[in-house]
Order: structure tokens, then sequence, then C-alpha cells
């Protein structure tokens, strides 16, 4: 007997779209001789000395559970490395959860603070989850467009214009992905400004928060009066190169972590005994490698933008993050089109710039998380696929005359 899954299938999650990120990634897999400037993912080995923390740590035999919001001693330099660096102060007992990567605790914070109908205001373009967590706890997600014009960054004004008596929150990420934009302490207070208004909390996702590279990162909770306000989202696998760690924390006051914890309580238990170690180590002595990490990336993000501008892909200069978003519009092509040409034709995978909003259509995203040999060679084919296409152009306009 066949059987119609459709009715059993949650309406929610029948309406999600898939990742237009994963779509390309999977494709490029496929094929041979592919550079691959599609997937954000640093391509360091995780620092060996986090690595053998780890090893010892399961050697040892650290594989029972730890308390549901993570081993006290990590909660305890999670919130030393707060204080140091970005002059935040949360306390480890209750104002702290280690999670199963940044996106379980984009997860939790959405969860424990949303009702249904409640709105989000998501700034685009936008991590393609965003939108896809908020609806998946009961929210809707209000979709706020940036442009290239201002360099991608939020106005005050574009947010006074969507905020409804149904706002709840807004989600920023700073820096951006797909864009690279960071906001500065003046922009990120001109924000705080309106969120205080409206009497909102602000869900920030700060995984990005130690590749910065012109200004010196602004934590929002950092800006006065936001600190009450402010769910704080971070974690280890960009800035400390451990994404299959799926290492995260977040920090928040205590009334809204106390619920938080009791949603993991239900759902996760609690993260790896023996890789919360191994984070514990990179907090305290990996602050070396994460600094030679980023100094490569100012290098590799510097010569992608000048590459790519000379190309004719005009691209502003991101502030952080391992993203360009240059624009492809003179191509003439979508942002599909021109993804799925440059993949089939010169094999390069980018992600089409509409992956991450409407507002991301006639841009595509290209990570410079590859090694500088390998950027090259992708700049080289990605001129000459810009070449071809001039030369199609040209020959279809003399077929006309």
């Amino acid at each position: 007997m066949s059987i119609d899954y459709q009715q059993y299938l949650s309406t929610t999650a029948m309406r999600l779209e898939p990742s237009g990120i994963r779509k390309f990634f999977d494709l490029a897999a496929s094929m041979d001789d592919v550079i691959s400037l599609g997937v954000g993912e640093p391509d360091f080995i995780t620092p060996w000395n986090i690595r053998e923390f780890a090893i010892e740590a399961l050697r040892s035999g650290q594989t029972a559970y730890t308390a549901n919001a993570g081993l006290l001693e990590l909660r305890q330099e999670i919130s030393n490395y707060l204080n140091r660096r970005f002059q935040v102060e949360y306390q480890p007992e209750n104002q702290i959860i280690v999670t199963v990567g940044a996106s379980q605790s984009l997860d939790l914070a959405f969860r424990a603070i949303l009702n249904p109908g409640d709105e989000v205001l998501i700034i685009e373009p936008a991590f393609v989850s965003y939108a896809a967590i908020v609806t998946m706890a009961g929210g809707v997600p209000i979709r706020v467009e940036t442009n290239a014009d201002n360099g991608f960054k939020v106005t005050p004004d574009q947010l006074e214009e969507v905020i409804t008596s149904k706002t709840k929150a807004i989600l920023l990420c700073s820096p951006n992905n797909p864009t690279g934009t960071s906001l500065n302490k003046d922009e990120l207070t001109a924000i705080a400004a309106v969120v205080e208004k409206h009497d909102l909390l602000v869900v920030s996702d700060e995984i990005y928060a130690e590749l910065t590279y012109d200004q010196e990162f602004t934590s929002f909770a950092s800006i006065p009066s936001m600190y009450e306000r402010t769910i704080l989202v971070n974690g280890f696998s960009k800035g400390f190169a451990m994404t299959g760690w799926r290492l995260g924390f977040l920090a928040a006051p205590r009334e809204l972590i106390s619920v938080m914890v009791k949603i993991y309580q239900y759902t996760t238990m609690c993260a790896p005994t023996m890789l919360q170690m191994g984070a514990i180590e990179a907090l305290r002595n990996s602050s070396e490698q994460v600094e030679k990490m980023r100094q490569s990336y100012w290098r590799r993000r510097n010569f992608t933008v000048q590459s790519l501008n000379r190309i004719g892909l005009e691209c502003h200069t991101p502030g952080g993050a391992f993203y360009v978003f240059p624009s492809i519009k003179k191509s003439g092509l979508t942002s599909e089109e021109f993804a799925q040409g440059l993949l089939q034709e010169e094999k390069v995978a980018v992600v089409p710039g509409n992956a991450f909003g409407a507002s991301g259509e006639g841009y595509i995203r290209c990570s410079y998380a590859a090694s500088i040999e390998q950027i090259e060679i992708a700049m080289n084919r990605i001129g000459r696929y810009m070449e071809s296409l001039v030369r199609t152009k040209n020959t279809v306009l003399e077929e006309v005359k």
C-alpha cells in the first residue's frame, strides 16, 4: 500500500527552503578539479594544543555527562574571555550556556523568547538559517533589506519603518555573513537607541568577532543600556578553526538563561565532554594562533577584493569574517545563472547572493578561507569566465546588427 507521507509531515517543516549554500556545495563535491569558494569554513586545522588537550581528556576517561550548561571550568574561561576581549562581564554559574554550535545557541534563544506570531527583524543579506530558525520557533521573520550603496549597513530609519507592535527582537550579525560588513560602535549605538525606544531584545551573532580587520570589534552587549537586552551568541568554529567540533556558547541575563537551560535539558542534554575540554585550552592558550589566522585572512581579503575589482566585479572591502560579496550585475545574469555557469565552465564554486535573501540578488558570496594559491587560480578562472560572457554578448550584438 502506498502511504501519503505528506499528511504526517509538519507544515512548518515542509515550507522551509533548502539551503542555497549546500546546493552548490553538494554539486561542486560531485565534480573534479573544483576550487570551492562556497562553504564558510576555515582551511586551517584546529591548533595542535587544542586537539591534544581533547585527546588527553578522552584518554583519561572524561566521557560522562557534564552539567546541562556545560563544564563550569569552561564557562569560567568563557566569562574571562568575554571580559578580557570585549569588556562584557557574565557570571559563569548562571549567565552562560555551552551549546552544540552557535546555531544551537540561536535556536535556544528564539525558542526561549518567542511566542507564536512574534516578529524578529533580520538584516539581509543574512545567513541562510536565520529565517528558518525563527520560523521553527513559531516566530515571523521580517526581512530588512540593505544594499551596497552604504556597504550593506542597516540604518535606524530602516528599522523604524518595519517595527510593529508584534516586533519582539532584532537579529544582528556583525561581522556579517555573507557581506563581511562590520558595524562600528557609533553605528551600534544608533541601533541601540531604536532597541530601547521600542523595548526590544537583540540576539547578537558574534561568531566572527575574532575576524575583524580594520577596527576593534564592539560587542553589542557592551553598548550602554544594551547588556540587559542582549542575547550574545558566539562559538569556536570560525576564529579558532573548530567547525567540526560543534561548540558554541551564549551569554545573557540569568532570567533568560534559566529558560534556555530548561529547553536544553529536554533536547541535547549537554555538549560532548572531551570537546569542552579542548575549548578550555582554546581560550587559555591559543590567542597567538588565532591572531596568525586573522592576519592570513586579512592578506587574503585584500588580494581577493583587489582581484575582483580588477576583473570588473565591483566589490566593497568587508570589515570582517572571511567573505566578499561582489556585484555580478554587469554580467547580465542572475546570481544563480552566474554561479551555475561559473561552476560548469570554470569549475569555481561560489554561492548565489539570492540564497541570503532578495537583496542578495545580483551578487555572489565568495569565501577567502582558502589558500592564497587557490584563490589566485580561482580569480583567474572568474576573470576568464567574465571575458567569455563579454565575447558572447558582443557576438549576439553583432548578429542583431
